[in-house]
């Protein structure tokens, strides 16, 4: 077998004896890496604090991915036009996060027989999110729901909010009152005899 250290040198080729007896020399496993290969290629390593290491990256790994979610918007053929304003920033708010959305209106009773309007209702939408949203998948009837998804678009950027100044304080004075002037102590003066007088009167 051909042994590679434990810094990635080459040894050299060996009978597998040999490279078991430098393992134990030097406190360390045989792994195998390329079985395949002619001849097979092993490696001096912990194998123990090779484990942990590999397990440590595979979790700061999935630290840093984000897991994109499939939110969903419902509205109706009634939905007016201010609730769609609403949902709609809402889409746009999950588009930011990195989430898809799947904007669906649902139909009731007699509503079936007017899937024009859900349509119309959601390529209305469509119009609002140019730029900001693409349709993964156009508006398709589903029973009593026709939806369709979007995603956020390429390149497009959420604006940041701008938080709104401190409101500043105006201090003002408060002029002394008479009452505050009564209650002001008068100082004494100390005589060389230690008694104590209050000042003459002006």
């Amino acid at each position: 077998m051909r042994l590679i250290d434990e810094n990635g040198e080459m040894i050299g080729v060996m009978p597998p004896q040999r490279a078991l007896d430098i393992a134990r020399e030097r406190n360390l496993d045989l792994v195998e890496i390329s079985p395949n290969a002619t001849p097979p290629v092993c490696k001096l390593m912990d194998y123990g604090r090779y484990k942990y290491e590999q397990a440590k990256r595979e979790n700061e790994a999935r630290k840093h991915q984000k897991i994109i979610a499939l939110k969903e918007i419902r509205l109706s053929p009634r939905t007016d036009e201010h609730d769609v304003d609403v949902k709609t920033r809402k889409i746009q708010e999950f588009l930011a996060e990195g989430d898809r959305v799947r904007v669906s209106v649902k139909f009731r009773g007699p509503e079936m027989r007017h899937p024009d309007i859900g349509r119309k209702l959601l390529d209305g939408i469509a119009e609002v999110l140019k730029g900001t949203a693409v349709i993964e998948r156009s508006p398709i009837m589903e029973g009593k729901m026709m939806s369709m998804i979007v995603s956020r678009a390429p390149g497009w950027e959420p604006q940041k909010r701008q938080a709104p100044a401190p409101a500043t304080k105006k201090h003002q004075s408060t002029p002394a009152t008479s009452s505050d002037a009564a209650t002001t102590p008068i100082p004494a003066l100390v005589s060389e005899g230690g008694e104590a007088t209050g000042f003459p009167n002006e």
